[in-house]
């Protein structure tokens, strides 16, 4: 759901942004079986993970 699906009364775009980072983490939540790992929750949110030495 894109924010400009979203009822235009709502204009906390850094409320909605952390909504939609919290509906990234608990999909990737429920599909999993297990806890994931940091790796994982990083993949969830987009971010990048830097190469481990």
């Amino acid at each position: 759901m894109g924010h400009d699906e979203l009822d235009s009364r709502v204009h906390d775009r850094v409320a909605l942004d952390e909504i939609a980072l919290i509906a990234e983490v608990l999909s990737a939540v429920a599909i999993s079986e297990r806890r994931l790992t940091l790796e994982e929750l990083d993949n969830a949110l987009g971010l990048r993970t830097t190469a481990r030495c």
